[in-house]
C-alpha cells in the first residue's frame, strides 16, 4: 500500500498531479485545494490512499491527515465511492463536513455535487459518531494566486468541464466560472476552480 509520495511534481492536472518518486511517475487524483498547494518543479510530499478494484488500482492524494481519513470515513456509507468523496472534500474541507455531519445540515450536505436528500441524510445518520475526531474548523485556506497569465476562454472551458465531472450542470457551472475569470483574467485555472467550487456549494 502507498501510504505517501515524496519527489518532484512533474505535472499538475485540473483533477490530478504526477509525482516523480525515484525515478518512478505516480498520477493520483486530488481535490483543487490540493493540487493548488503544489508547484511543478518543485518538490512535494502528498499523503495517499489507494483503491483497487478489479480493473484498476487509483491513488488519491491529500494535504494533510484530516482528509485523508474523512476520505475514508466518507466510504464507509453504502453507496458512496471515492469520487463522491474526494468531490465532498472539493466542496468543503474534512472539518467543515464534519460540522455539517454532525449538525445534521443537510441542505449543506447536498452542495456536494452527486449528493441528494437522500444521501445527506444517510450522511448525517451513519457517520454522526464518526466524525467527532475531525476538528470542527474549515479544512482549506485561501490559496495563493499563481503569476502566469492564461487566455480567458481556455481556462474558462477546462474549468467549466471540470466542474460538470463533478456533478454540476454547464448552465450553473458556466456564469460562475466566467465572472471569476472576468474578475481576475490572470487566474490559473486551480484557482478559478476552487473559486467556483465555493461559489457554487453556497448556491444549491
Amino acid at each position: 500500500m502507498i501510504a505517501s509520495l515524496r519527489g518532484t511534481v512533474l505535472t499538475i492536472g485540473l483533477d490530478h498531479a504526477v509525482i516523480e518518486c525515484a525515478g518512478v511517475g505516480y498520477k493520483f487524483l486530488a481535490t483543487p485545494v490540493t493540487l493548488g498547494s503544489l508547484r511543478r518543479g518543485e518538490e512535494a510530499t502528498v499523503l495517499t490512499s489507494m483503491v483497487v478494484k478489479e480493473d484498476s488500482m487509483t491513488l488519491y492524494g491529500f494535504g494533510n491527515d484530516e482528509d485523508r481519513e474523512m476520505f475514508h470515513v466518507l466510504q464507509s456509507v453504502s453507496g458512496l465511492g471515492p469520487k463522491l468523496a474526494v468531490a465532498a472534500l472539493s466542496v468543503m474541507g474534512a472539518g467543515q463536513l464534519a460540522a455539517a455531519i454532525s449538525s445534521g445540515d443537510a441542505k449543506t450536505l447536498q452542495s456536494i455535487p452527486g449528493v441528494g436528500k437522500r444521501m445527506a441524510e444517510r450522511l448525517a445518520l451513519e457517520l454522526k459518531d464518526k466524525v467527532s475526531v475531525f476538528a470542527p474548523q474549515a479544512g482549506a485556506g485561501e490559496a495563493t494566486t499563481g503569476t502566469s497569465a492564461v487566455a480567458n476562454a481556455p481556462v474558462v472551458e477546462q474549468v467549466v468541464e471540470a466542474l460538470v465531472g463533478l456533478g454540476f450542470s454547464d448552465k450553473a457551472a458556466r456564469p460562475v466560472v466566467e465572472s471569476i475569470v472576468e474578475t481576475d483574467p490572470a487566474a490559473e485555472t486551480s484557482t478559478v476552480l476552487r473559486g467556483a467550487l465555493a461559489q457554487l456549494g453556497r448556491k444549491k
